[in-house]
Formats: C-alpha cells, structure tokens, sequence
C-alpha cells in the first residue's frame, strides 16, 4: 500500500500509482510494474524498440496484465528522457561486458 507522501510524490511525477512503482532496492530504484520486478524500460523496449503489440508482451510476460503494460507505457510517455536515459545505460553496459568477456563468449 502506499503511503500519502509517496502518492503525492506519484501524482508530482505523474507515475500511473496503481501500476508502476519506484523503490530504492527494487529493480535498482527503477521505475517497475507494481508487485512484480519487470522495469518499464523492458515493456517498452519491447514495444518501442522491437515493435511488440501490448498482446505480445503479455505473451511473454504472463504476470503482467494489459493495463499495466499500457502504464508503463503512459510512465514512458509522461518520463520520456529518463527511460530513454536508462535504455541507453543498459544498452552500454551490455556492449561493454561483452567487449569485456568477447574472448569467453566466442563460439569456437
């Protein structure tokens, strides 16, 4: 349940309160769909980057139901520069641990 001061904070930032959660040590303090450890950033990867419908997404993610893809979607919306800034960090992140590991990942 959330508590006053964290549903006023949702309001300021417009999270969707019911669906999406941001929470130091869940997700790494990523913006997350309530109850469940799936960030918004992985719907709208999905979504955005790789042109899966919401019907798709709940395909491959069955905990989650259609309204809360579509609020991950408003919180991308509405929070546009920072999912896309986090997109960006895991996109480096994942280039520079195969860079780092290329050697071990060869496939002989």
């Amino acid at each position: 349940m959330i508590d006053a001061m964290a549903m006023g904070a949702a309001r300021k930032s417009r999270i969707p309160a019911d669906y999406v959660d941001v929470l130091p040590g869940v997700c790494g303090g990523r913006p997350h769909i309530h109850s469940t450890r799936v960030k918004v950033s992985t719907v709208v990867a999905r979504h955005v980057y790789q042109g899966d419908s919401a019907d798709d997404i709940i395909e491959a993610l069955p905990q989650l139901t259609l309204a809360q893809v579509h609020a991950a979607l408003v919180y991308y919306y509405d929070n546009h520069d920072a999912v896309e800034a986090e997109l960006r960090a895991e996109d480096e992140f994942v280039q520079r641990m195969a860079a780092r590991y290329a050697t071990h990942l060869a496939v002989p």
